[in-house]
C-alpha cells in the first residue's frame, strides 16, 4: 500500500502540562508536528475534500486536546493527540512530535520533545 503522507507542522498551543506544579498554574507554550499516514490517491484524483483530511478539522482536534486537557507528561500528551487522530480520521498511522521549548531545567536547552509514532491496526498491506 503506498504510503503517503500528509504534514502538520510548527502547530503552537498554549498548555498547561508538566510535572512541575507552577507549570499547572502559569502554562507554557507547546509546539506539535504531526505526519498523517494514508493513501491520498482518491484525494489527488478526484480533487473532493470529502476524499481528503480536513487539515483544519485535524488543527482544531489537536488544540482541543492541548489546550483543553492536562498531563503530567509529554508522553501522555502525545498519546492524546495520536489516539484522537487515529480514532477520528481515516488515517492509518500517525507520527506525533510534541515540543516543549520552555523547560524548567536548571541550564540552557532549546527544548525537549517526545515523538512517537502509532498505527490504526487498520490498513490495507495488500500489494
Amino acid at each position: 500500500m503506498l504510503k503517503d503522507k500528509i504534514i502538520l507542522d510548527g502547530m503552537e498551543f498554549y498548555g498547561y502540562h508538566g510535572v512541575q506544579e507552577a507549570e499547572h498554574e502559569l502554562g507554557q507554550p507547546f509546539v506539535v508536528d504531526l505526519e498523517l499516514y494514508l493513501d491520498l490517491v482518491p484525494a489527488g484524483r478526484t480533487d473532493d475534500i470529502r476524499q481528503a483530511v480536513n487539515y483544519v478539522d485535524v488543527y482544531n482536534a489537536v488544540r482541543d486536546v492541548v489546550q483543553k486537557q492536562r498531563f503530567a507528561l509529554l508522553e501522555a500528551l502525545a498519546e492524546k493527540i495520536a489516539s484522537d487522530i487515529l480514532q477520528g480520521f481515516p488515517v492509518d498511522e500517525i507520527k506525533v512530535r510534541v515540543l516543549k521549548p520552555r523547560v524548567p531545567i536548571p541550564g540552557r536547552i532549546r527544548f525537549t520533545a517526545v515523538e512517537i509514532r502509532r498505527s490504526s491496526g487498520k490498513q490495507d498491506d495488500t500489494p
